[in-house]
């Protein structure tokens, strides 16, 4: 699964004929993927294998953090290529005037500080509560509600802050990509029905993505309000949700970009061995 999204990401830096801002955010996407599935996956399949599971104080909140704000980071990167899909279809004249290299630089800043932003408040209150023994977190990894299970103390604001922020970074991001698409939809209404497909076909790939992103995140989401799911139950949500969701991103834009296609071809192309006569 890495080596996919670590080929992405290699592809969309690499090939000339891939330097627009649409694989230049696919790049980042790739990238917050690929170190998203970092901070749980090779833990949680090390103590699967050695039976030791175990994590350090410190290293289960980074773990924490990483996990929260990656995940809010792929939803900004994801509103940020709904907006550049908005441009280049709205706006197709001024695209490469408007989504200049310090614009691509500034959106891109400003989803890794959205996600910091959304993230810090919940887990500075996580850390500085205090715990009660034994300390063991019935997860794969330390999940939020998880370790506040085990709070000695009243939770009610880690609660409320929890739910605010997960609501702030869920509904500003969803609310910015209806928008770009609402917007698009219009566009593409006064659009003759070539360029209509076109246009189609330019968004196809990033409206999968959101799609299975969000579905998959409102399941887990409803899995972990409903009480008829049983913990077990809800962690192998979860660990599909932060294994899978991953791995089809850029394999969606593999199959359903024609260019990243050729691009990909190119490159394996070069190490098949010479014929020899």
């Amino acid at each position: 699964m890495k080596l996919v999204l670590f080929y992405t990401s290699i592809h969309a830096l690499t090939d000339p004929k891939l330097n627009s801002p649409l694989y230049f955010f696919l790049c980042n996407l790739s990238f917050v993927d690929m170190v998203y599935t970092t901070t749980t996956i090779p833990n949680m399949l090390s103590g699967l294998l050695t039976d030791i599971l175990t994590i350090s104080v410190l290293g289960c909140f980074l773990q924490m953090y990483f996990f929260i704000q990656l995940t809010v980071t792929g939803r900004a990167i994801l509103t940020v290529m709904a907006y550049d899909r908005y441009v280049a279809i709205c706006n197709p004249l001024q695209y490469n005037s408007i989504m200049t290299r310090p614009v691509r630089l500034l959106l891109v800043a400003g989803a890794w500080g959205f996600g910091a932003i959304c993230t810090l408040p919940v887990t500075v209150i996580a850390f500085e509560r205090p715990y009660c023994g034994p300390n063991v977190v019935k997860h794969a990894w330390c999940d939020p509600s998880s370790v506040r299970r085990l709070v000695c103390s009243d939770t009610s604001l880690d609660n409320i802050v929890s739910l605010l922020f997960a609501m702030v970074s869920l509904v500003t991001t969803s609310v910015f990509i209806l928008s770009s698409y609402i917007l698009i939809g219009f566009s593409i209404s006064r659009m003759v029905v070539a360029q209509r497909l076109k246009a189609l076909r330019t968004c196809s790939a990033h409206l999968t993505v959101v799609s299975i992103s969000y579905a998959a995140a409102s399941f887990v989401y409803i899995s972990y309000r409903v009480g008829n799911f049983s913990s077990e139950v809800r962690i192998i949500v979860s660990v599909l949700y932060s294994a899978l969701t991953p791995f089809l991103n850029p394999m969606i834009y593999s199959l359903r970009n024609k260019e990243l296609r050729e691009s990909i071809r190119r490159t394996l192309s070069r190490f098949r061995p010479a014929a020899v006569r």
